[in-house]
């Protein structure tokens, strides 16, 4: 392993780098990107055998974003936003792994990233002013940033149910789903609360299943999603706008294009029922988290 270049101009140590960056998902790729692109040297820990994130351990019947494919994606590259071609409105989990991976092929980010690596440890030496990381592998590294992308879904509930541990039938966790395929033909299953992992996992499980037991605490409320294949000449109209895409969505409450109108900066209480109905329907017609931004006050 060899360093070409620090801050201050010194050959470091083989152990020792500008920046550890914790996670290889959507955060941590782009770190590694415009870090190196500054210059420094970088070292990107991650647990899994591959990159993604969550979309790596996600892997679960009907993972699905919620967010539109054409959105979900990186902006820092304009030649990738034009070369990518999503398939579906809302990006099913195999298809965003996909389009992480050829990020991290196509730009180069794999001699940085090393991969089934845990970190187990980080202190900061006051008198160094330089992080001092341990791994799983018996390493000990030195940085002087270190940064956590491994984002809020990186840690999985395991509730702590009387008589889980002496359950004679398989188990399985949403957030840590095998690679192979799990077949449900025959089998009573039984799901544990109704989020987003759940709403979209239930479906899919239920198809196979002789039964299906869901067990909910507090019932979700969920929008239609209106999802569809993408043709060509729609992607190529939002490639086109991406400049001013991107503009409305970083100026966006939820970092999303949603169309804002006179009636967005109303209470849905002020305006005529007819009116109401009209605008609530056509966006819910066009599904998604648009009808989150019919109103002022919804």
């Amino acid at each position: 392993m060899t360093i070409e270049h620090t801050q201050n101009g010194t050959t470091p140590s083989p152990n020792t780098y500008d920046a550890v960056i914790v996670g290889a998902g959507f955060s941590g790729l782009y770190m590694l990107y415009r870090l190196r692109e500054m210059g420094l040297s970088v070292r990107v820990f991650e647990a899994g055998d591959g990159v993604g994130g969550t979309w790596y351990w996600n892997r679960y019947p009907g993972a699905r974003c919620d967010v539109e494919s054409i959105d979900y994606s990186y902006s820092f590259s304009p030649e990738l936003e034009q070369e990518w071609e999503w398939t579906e409105r809302y990006p099913s989990q195999p298809e965003i792994l996909r389009y992480l991976e050829h990020v991290a092929d196509r730009f180069n980010l794999h001699p940085d990233i090393q991969l089934e690596t845990r970190v187990t440890a980080a202190s900061f030496d006051e008198t160094t002013n330089r992080w001092r990381i341990e791994t799983d592998q018996s390493e000990m590294i030195q940085s002087q940033f270190c940064i956590m992308a491994t984002g809020c879904l990186s840690k999985p509930n395991h509730p702590h149910y009387k008589g889980l541990e002496s359950f004679k039938g398989a188990t399985y966790h949403t957030g840590l789903w095998p690679k192979e395929d799990i077949d449900f033909t025959g089998k009573r299953v039984g799901v544990i609360g109704t989020g987003s992992s759940a709403i979209q996992s239930i479906p899919v499980i239920a198809h196979q299943a002789d039964h299906l037991y869901v067990f909910q605490r507090t019932p979700n409320f969920s929008l239609p999603a209106a999802n569809r294949p993408l043709d060509s000449a729609e992607q190529q109209t939002a490639k086109t706008s991406y400049p001013e895409r991107r503009q409305i969505a970083r100026e966006s409450a939820f970092g999303m294009p949603f169309e804002i109108t006179d009636l967005s900066l109303q209470s849905v209480l002020d305006v005529p029922l007819e009116k109401r109905e009209q605008e609530l329907e056509r966006r819910w017609e066009h599904g998604g988290f648009a009808l989150l931004v019919a109103f002022s006050d919804i």
